[in-house]
């Protein structure tokens, strides 16, 4: 596993700071439409078109940048706590991610919880991967945030050992930014980020997980990356922030992963809080993170 530590940019202190104060009277609060409107917020990168479409029979959007440079493809799995989120509110954030890597991403509207249950944000997005791969895409990567971070994590492994087996088209890379890897709320920044995170309570996160799981194991795999089997998997670049509560989340994975002999690189952030990259434009490690996560998928597609 390879580790970075990022130092807290001293411009990034003060707008954390800004940001902390806007941000307390919402902290532990997700409801759809603030949600939606606050990713939305995300600045539309140049030269990305923006186009509605269904793609195995799960509709979402196209974010196509002006310069292609490979037929290489994204899936890009938006995050909301599964009660929340979806493709238009994340289309910026995903169109970013194209821009900087030349490759056109397509954002599901997967089935949101309670009125959908686990495990159907995993079978919408699956089943998304597998429209992409039924067309004429030489390479396929995964992005997702949140807990479409931990939906693209258990993607890459639940579409790796279908690869082995049937021969079809594998993941050839992954990357996670503040991925909730585990919906049984075991890491222990859950109590030792809580009043450094903005966002985020662990009250949320247990009520949330409780909506998608209806009773279910949070231990499984497909719910939780973290327990599954992370043998196999392509190389794998994790964001995190360490003004998070999921920031073991990502450590804890990276170390599973790099255990498992997984090309894996978790770049922590300093003072960073949940999904930072979304505030591109008012944070300098946004563009920053931003930067590396499309070099990190254009070296994968050339390799």
């Amino acid at each position: 596993m390879k580790q970075t530590l990022h130092p807290l940019d001293g411009a990034d202190d003060k707008v954390m700071e800004q940001l902390r104060a806007a941000a307390a009277a919402g902290k532990g609060h997700v409801e759809r439409a603030p949600f939606d409107q606050m990713m939305e917020h995300t600045p539309d990168p140049a030269g990305v078109s923006y186009e509605p479409a269904t793609v195995g029979g799960v509709g979402g959007i196209w974010c196509r940048p002006g310069t292609l440079r490979s037929n290489a493809l994204i899936l890009y799995v938006h995050g909301g706590a599964y009660i929340a989120g979806s493709a238009r509110a994340f289309r910026h954030l995903a169109g970013q991610i194209a821009a900087r890597a030349g490759i056109a991403a397509f954002v599901p509207d997967y089935r949101l919880a309670p009125e959908h249950r686990f495990p159907a944000a995993f079978d919408d997005a699956y089943a998304a991967y597998r429209g992409l791969i039924g067309g004429d895409a030489r390479a396929i990567a995964i992005v997702g945030d949140s807990a479409g971070g931990g939906l693209a994590l258990a993607l890459l492994a639940a579409a790796g050992a279908e690869a082995e087996k049937s021969g079809a088209l594998g993941p050839c890379a992954g990357v996670a930014m503040s991925p909730w890897t585990d919906l049984a709320l075991t890491g222990p920044s859950m109590e030792t980020r809580a009043d450094e995170d903005p966002f985020l309570t662990k009250d949320a996160l247990a009520a949330a997980a409780a909506h998608y799981l209806a009773g279910q194991d949070a231990r499984a795999p497909f719910a939780s990356p973290l327990y599954g089997d992370l043998g196999g998997l392509p190389p794998i670049q994790v964001h995190t922030g360490t003004a998070e509560i999921l920031l073991d989340d990502s450590k804890r994975y990276a170390e599973r992963a790099g255990s498992a002999n997984v090309d894996i690189a978790l770049h922590t952030w300093e003072g960073m809080p949940h999904v930072f990259p979304s505030s591109v434009g008012t944070l300098n490690a946004a563009g920053a993170a931003l930067d590396l996560i499309g070099t990190f998928l254009r070296e994968r597609i050339a390799a």
